[in-house]
């Protein structure tokens, strides 16, 4: 199955790894409403699927994952079709965040407004040294919205106020020391450093690392005490699925 619709191709390894990989969406892989409508399908689609183990997100070409969201079509629009249009890239943004398994996000060249926003919904962000990170939406007459909410989460009140209200561009190395993204590696490097880290959460089970993610979604959004209580039902719902049993005895032979 390696074309899910018109901009969703899909790979797959044995190990449980795949990458959707944006398509037909120009080189720079700017987001239209059909280009939104068919990732979040994709990516619903492939929330289904049991033996995702761990999801990386790339863009065809190498100038960008995405490069933003598309402005001919939002020039275009009045009140009530622009709600309309920021709330279909508020449902795709959704659809990583709360994807099963961890996604990661593969990111060359230029990551600008929607595709940031996109980006910061997903669990990891690895990035080529020529990545290059912005929020230019005041800079056409619109606020940053929707999932640029997880920015100060991410970077930090200051840092997040910058970026948005300045509309100003920073780099990989200056993104990394931020904390926008995980990992920076030469362009070269790029794929084979994801590849490493999808194998090793690929290599944890899987249902273990799923409930990992549904608690990480939760933690973000509930008070401290809450986060603690909730984390001891998951706890023990981890041994219904026989998963510590199993890594935690051959963790033990190992030992012998």
């Amino acid at each position: 199955m390696p074309l899910l619709n018109d901009h969703c191709h899909l790979t797959r390894n044995d190990n449980g790894v795949a990458q959707l990989t944006i398509c037909n969406a120009g080189p720079l892989n700017i987001l239209n409403s059909p280009a939104i409508a068919d990732l979040r399908n994709g990516l619903e689609t492939l929330a289904a699927d049991d033996s995702i183990r761990a999801l990386i997100i790339a863009g065809s070409g190498e100038k960008s994952m995405i490069g933003g969201a598309d402005i001919k079509e939002m020039a275009r629009l009045d009140q009530a079709s622009a709600e309309t249009f920021i709330t279909g890239l508020r449902d795709l943004c959704e659809a990583a965040r709360h994807f099963p398994a961890p996604v990661i996000a593969r990111l060359r060249g230029w990551c600008l407004g929607g595709g940031l926003e996109f980006a910061a919904a997903c669990d990891l962000r690895i990035a080529a040294q020529d990545a290059q990170f912005a929020m230019p939406e005041v800079k056409v007459g619109i606020p940053s919205v929707i999932h640029a909410a997880l920015l100060p989460r991410l970077i930090g009140w200051g840092r997040a106020r910058w970026l948005i209200l300045t509309a100003a561009t920073i780099d990989a190395p200056t993104a990394l020391n931020w904390g926008l993204v995980d990992q920076v590696v030469p362009v070269d490097d790029l794929d084979a450093a994801i590849a490493d880290v999808a194998a090793a959460i690929a290599a944890c089970g899987p249902d273990t690392m799923r409930s990992q993610k549904a608690l990480l979604r939760q933690w973000e959004e509930l008070p401290l005490t809450e986060s603690v209580d909730l984390s001891i039902e998951a706890f023990g719902r981890a041994f219904l699925s026989g998963e510590p049993q199993r890594h935690m005895q051959a963790f033990l032979d190992r030992r012998k």
